[in-house]
């Protein structure tokens, strides 16, 4: 079972690869444009919002509920049972959504107020960041529209990877990152304030993910009309999960945002420093703890159906491995090319060395959290294939409390990274409650020979850093690089970082075989 694992894994890991990229793309053309200054603030701010609404709606908690059940459904073998359940789930979801969007279109500036708390003050005050909360009212009527889009986009992706087609869902954030692109460059100089641009590429490219799904829905004899079906005892069942799930898989973005509140209450710069360096965490986190978690979550809802749990333990199993595998070296390289990756990638026009060093502060605190990041994703799954949704929540609840305290705590010594210290702490914290869980239920308990491949890829990681450590340029010389030059370097030490790594593993005994469930 792990190799059809691996094999959906790859698939999904290579789309999101190509996302990734565009994404990192799309933020160095955003850091062209606006640099970290008000106007980044600001459309950051707003593109956060309904992002957070869709980890809620979409492919997060929405998910983790439907999928299990769907499996339930599809397994019975009842195709018109299949589709009348897709047709009210569809109709519900997507009046529920439709709902929630237009409140938060109308309500744009309680949501900026709630969530933008220093400028709100400032606005009634008269003070110079007033301007911020009125730019992120009327920016946030534009892109909060996304959340129906990518609500109804992450459902048809549920669908598609019930059904074991992982591709077309992982393909659709390139069609956004594309967007907002498109706009940055050929819209943003006909607007006084380019933000707005990029707001528009956030609208057009929700909506183009949602069209780009339909053809394979209809490939796969699954799109239906939508019917509202509130009281249906299959959507009953989603309803009861998805409510903790609420908490239990977004407590990540929940404390984004709560970071995002603090914030405001800082200096100009803050939200975009802590934006850029979250960006580059995102890319190992997207394309490998995400990648994994997508195609885990199906695999653990059959073996709980088929009640297999020999297949169940080992498949998680595989899924940690991985994480351990990939994540452990990503977060030391990480924190080692902090900021020659931020130079490099975003250093141009508005972007100024000066924010890159600052960027590279949160960045290296983000990267202690990762592996537990990726964790969580990964371990989360072994809860929801069960519908056990209540669990997760229980923790997440726990360490949202945990994030707001080490805020408290971090926040004044250690300024806008003390936020990003709290995030990883947290999220930590959430992983190991996981695990000692579902080892105390039974259900999973990491092997003997697991153990000791995560203490030969931790030595093999720290192996790498020092490689890294000692052959990395000074920061004055990175400055005086050209753009190629710079590019050229950092390869270079990826290069060595990643041969150093496999070599280690290597010759401590590490194969392939290592990483098949058994």
């Amino acid at each position: 079972m792990s190799r059809k694992l691996l094999k959906s894994g790859v698939i999904v890991s290579f789309m999101t690869f190509i996302s990734r990229i565009l994404g990192l793309v799309r933020d160095a053309v955003i850091a062209n444009l606006m640099g970290a200054g008000a106007n980044a603030d600001v459309f950051l701010f707003a593109n956060k919002i309904p992002n957070f609404l869709r980890r809620l709606f979409a492919e997060g908690a929405f998910a983790q509920a439907f999928i299990p059940v769907l499996t339930d459904v599809k397994n019975e073998g009842d195709e018109n049972h299949l589709r009348e359940f897709i047709a009210k789930v569809t109709g519900s979801l997507g009046v529920v959504v439709t709902i929630v969007t237009i409140i938060g279109v109308i309500a744009s500036p309680v949501l900026a107020a709630l969530f933008g708390t220093g400028w709100f003050i400032e606005h009634l005050q008269g003070g110079p960041k007033g301007a911020k909360f009125e730019l992120a009212s009327m920016m946030l009527k534009i892109t909060f529209p996304y959340l129906l889009f990518v609500s109804m986009t992450g459902l048809a992706g549920a669908i598609l990877n019930t059904l074991n087609k992982f591709a077309m869902a992982a393909f659709t954030p390139v069609l956004l990152n594309v967007a907002i692109i498109s706009c940055a460059i050929y819209l943003s100089p006909h607007f006084a304030e380019p933000a707005f641009a990029l707001a528009w590429g956030v609208f057009i490219g929700g909506l183009l993910q949602l069209l780009f799904l339909i053809p394979f829905l209809i490939k796969a004899n699954v799109l239906v009309k939508p019917k509202w079906g509130w009281n249906d005892p299959d959507l009953i069942k989603v309803r009861t999960l998805m409510i903790p799930a609420l908490f239990g898989v977004s407590v990540g973005q929940i404390n984004l945002l709560l970071d995002t509140m603090i914030a405001s209450f800082l200096g100009t710069g803050a939200i975009s420093w802590l934006y850029y360096s979250d960006r580059l965490l995102e890319f190992p986190l997207g394309l490998f703890g995400i990648a994994i978690a997508t195609v885990i979550l199906p695999t653990l809802s059959r073996n709980h159906v088929s009640k297999d749990s020999k297949s169940f333990n080992n498949n998680i199993d595989w899924a940690v491995k991985m994480v351990c595998f990939l994540g452990i070296p990503a977060a030391a390289g990480l924190f080692m090319l902090a900021e020659p990756m931020l130079l490099t990638i975003f250093q141009r026009g508005e972007f100024t060395p000066l924010d890159a060093t600052y960027a590279s502060h949160s960045l290296k605190a983000y990267s202690f959290g990762l592996l537990s990041f990726m964790l969580v994703k990964v371990l989360a799954p072994g809860f929801y294939s069960r519908q056990d949704t209540k669990t997760p929540v229980k923790f997440g609840i726990w360490c949202m409390a945990a994030n707001m305290l080490f805020n408290l705590i971090l926040v004044w010594p250690f300024g806008f990274v003390g936020l990003a210290m709290a995030t990883s702490l947290s999220a930590c914290m959430n992983a190991l409650l996981l695990y000692v869980t579902l080892h105390k239920q039974g259900v999973y308990q990491a092997s003997s020979k697991t153990i000791w491949l995560l203490i030969k890829i931790l030595f093999s990681s720290g192996l790498m850093a020092l490689v890294i450590f000692k052959v990395n340029p000074e920061i004055t010389t990175w400055l005086e690089f050209s753009l190629l030059m710079k590019v050229i370097e950092l390869t270079k030490l990826v290069v060595a970082g990643g041969s150093v790594f496999m070599i280690s593993l290597l010759l401590l005994g590490v194969r392939k075989r290592s990483f098949i469930a058994v």
